[in-house]
């Protein structure tokens, strides 16, 4: 059995690894990822993983180099056993141990003007073509976007309340009044359906008590650039590498390059 999850060690320690990530506003995802990374480890190392040492450490990420993980996983199990072994466990003498690998970034998908006016407009939906407009727009992450509800809208102040950031953080992104023209037409498209809840999802999934979830944008994109001819390897992501001023017009959605004053 995972010692994470035994009764003996690991549920005490798997429920102070979760409060200790909730308590800073981790997202679920980050949650998910930290809990399955720490349960390899544990997994690896065979007892309870207060017992590890500078050793294991090292021979586990020996293991994983082995198994061919790439530096980005690589990585991101390191952040993860970071913060379990220094806040959990309190030991951060053994995070010291952990090494992050250095490695070549890959330059990010950058759609032209046209080729993100395309995309917009492919969109099946009001709803999607808002929800891409926003992540385009506002320079939104995928995550972010799904998370919005109609009250981080603030319309009066011009500004978009992000309370799902990167790392818990809170923010707020720019509104252009273009982009809430086209909110404004998606919410009362979705009040005319019913799916458009008094304080609920900017974006909701099929229960409207839920909001859309990553995956789903993510098809929404991919469809959309497959409709739109873009053969392009785009993702959520792609539409914030590039961040040109978004105008509405009678015939529907346009974009112009920002040229500055």
């Amino acid at each position: 059995m995972n010692k994470l999850m035994s009764p003996s060690t690991g549920t005490g320690l798997r429920q102070r690894l979760i409060e200790d990530m909730s308590v800073r506003g981790f997202t679920e995802k980050t949650r998910r990822d930290y809990i399955r990374s720490v349960a390899g480890f544990v997994s690896f190392l065979g007892r309870s993983p207060d017992t590890a040492t500078a050793e294991d450490i090292r021979r586990f990420q020996i293991h994983l180099s082995e198994l061919g993980m790439h530096a980005p996983a690589m990585n991101s199990t390191v952040s993860a056993l970071r913060f379990f072994f220094t806040h959990t466990l309190d030991r951060p003498e053994i995070s010291r141990k952990l090494i992050r690998l250095r490695y070549a970034r890959k330059l990010p998908t950058v759609l032209s003007a046209d080729e993100v006016a395309r995309l917009l407009a492919a969109a099946k939906s009001l709803k999607h073509r808002a929800a891409l407009a926003v992540a385009y727009g506002a320079g939104l992450r995928v995550a972010e976007v799904a998370s919005l509800k109609v009250g981080d809208i603030d319309s009066a102040r011009m500004l978009i309340r992000v309370e799902r950031g990167k790392g818990g953080r809170y923010r707020h992104a720019m509104l252009s009044l273009d982009l809430l023209t086209l909110l404004r037409a998606w919410w009362q498209e979705g009040r005319r359906h019913g799916v458009m809840l008094h304080g609920g999802w900017l974006f909701p999934g099929q229960d409207p008590a839920k909001p859309i979830t990553t995956r789903q944008l993510s098809r929404v994109v991919e469809d959309a650039a497959a409709a739109a001819g873009i053969t392009k390897n785009v993702s959520p992501h792609t539409l914030r590498h590039y961040l040109p001023r978004l105008t509405m017009s009678s015939s529907g959605i346009s974009v112009q390059d920002s040229k500055g004053l």
